[in-house]
């Protein structure tokens, strides 16, 4: 994400032998991309992504270079939708480690991460208070469920807005209000989509929100806010602060977007991303991801896969390791009693 570059990281990494980087901070997209198209010249053996771009763009650009890449991995919901896509269609070159999908990263990185950055960033960006507002959460996916639990916990009344009638029911069950968002809407102080689909806010619920109500996206890409039908209804757009883009809609009611519609905990003025105390589990789940697939299992055939269980058993060990916590271990009777079908000394 070209605003969510940091100076300072890439420096570091550029003073790191055997390390080359493609890009810079305050880059344009056009310059962006041209990076990543340069990166993948370089022939990589194998690509670590986030929301599929580089998987994507090497087999719709550079189908030759494809073909000799060893696997992959992902590490977000909307590239593991996208390499989904991919596999169906039957396009992929080579195997893909889902990364996002393993627990050491959407119970964590998804549901503490995202959900404390996101609330972070936009309490920042507005110097407002979440407490006795109404925030509504497009989405109840793993990032989702994080965003709504934490604003409930600063005071904040929560709506979940779902497409799923599987993780709606699980919403209500957590204790938030459930509706389409077209009910949602008039209700909102606060909108944050999570979804990792398009055009989740769009013309029909402008129409319904109230003056100065706030949206941000924290889902992957620009799309779920669709900035196109707010620039048709509005007559005015200004930049109150640093951050905030406030469009004028021509009844007189005023609309507040947070980072452009961009991802709100990276692109924003005061964005620094998860903290690294989450995203350290998210980084050895990819790590362990490209070395068990380089190591062991180097002639998979193309298609995206689940990581290994015991790697990521391995990793929330570890984890625990440098936390200094210590749990239980089975007894031999606990292992042969998981193990055996019929237990005649039970006494059930």
């Amino acid at each position: 994400e070209p605003f969510s570059t940091k100076e300072a990281v890439v420096e570091a990494l550029q003073e790191l032998d055997g390390i080359e980087t493609f890009i810079e901070a305050g880059m344009s997209d056009e310059e962006w991309e041209a990076g990543q198209h340069d990166l993948l010249e370089e022939e990589p053996d194998f690509i670590l992504d986030d929301g599929c771009e580089l998987i994507a763009k090497v087999h719709a650009d550079h189908p030759d270079i494809a073909e000799g890449i060893i696997g992959g991995g992902e590490q977000t919901t909307a590239g593991i939708t996208r390499v989904e896509a991919m596999e169906e269609q039957d396009v992929l070159q080579f195997p893909v480690y889902g990364v996002n999908d393993t627990p050491m990263k959407h119970y964590f990185d998804n549901v503490h991460g995202t959900g404390e950055s996101s609330l972070a960033n936009v309490m920042t960006t507005t110097n407002t208070m979440l407490s006795g507002k109404t925030v509504v959460v497009a989405g109840y996916g793993y990032c989702g469920r994080g965003i709504a639990r934490k604003a409930r916990g600063m005071g904040a009344w929560t709506i979940v807005t779902e497409v799923d009638p599987r993780k709606a029911l699980e919403a209500v069950m957590d204790g938030h209000r459930v509706m389409a968002m077209g009910e949602a809407a008039p209700l909102a102080d606060y909108v944050i989509t999570s979804t990792g689909n398009r055009e989740v806010v769009r013309k029909e619920h402008l129409d319904q929100f109230q003056d100065g109500v706030i949206l941000a996206n924290a889902g992957h890409f620009d799309v779920e806010i669709s900035l196109e039908d707010l620039k048709a209804e509005s007559n005015e757009v200004t930049q109150p602060k640093e951050g905030i883009t406030r469009y004028h809609l021509s009844d007189g009611r005023r609309v507040n977007v947070l980072a452009r519609g961009r991802l709100v905990n990276l692109t924003g003025p005061h964005s620094q991303g998860h903290p690294a105390e989450v995203m350290d589990t998210t980084f050895a789940m990819m790590f362990a991801a490209a070395h068990d697939m380089l190591t062991q299992d180097p002639n998979l055939t193309p298609g995206l896969y689940a990581i290994p269980d015991h790697l990521d058993r391995e990793v929330a060990s570890r984890k625990l390791e440098t936390l200094d916590i210590t749990i239980d271990s089975l007894t031999e009777n606990q292992r042969e009693y998981y193990e055996e079908w019929e237990h005649p000394d039970s006494s059930f």
